[in-house]
């Protein structure tokens, strides 16, 4: 399983939460701080998302997404 960054930002907009708000209830000093990870250019440690999680009333494992195997993925051609 990987950890979809893309879900975490699209959940934390659909509840109108900034990136200023969630580096401010994480306790990061700027904004950007929170933004990095977020965008993947800082890895998002464990307990991080688990915060992130609990603030947007989310569950944890619906951030991540399954890897399968090229050899196992069905092409639906309907």
């Amino acid at each position: 399983m990987i950890l979809d960054l893309q879900r975490v930002k699209a959940e934390r907009v659909a509840r109108g939460i900034t990136s200023e708000f969630m580096s401010n209830k994480l306790g990061y000093k700027s904004r950007s701080s929170y933004s990095k990870r977020e965008n993947g250019d800082i890895p998002l440690e464990v307990n991080t998302l688990l915060e992130i999680a609990e603030i947007l009333g989310y569950p944890f494992i619906n951030f991540f997404t399954p890897i399968v195997p090229e050899s196992e993925r069905t092409q639906n051609t309907g």
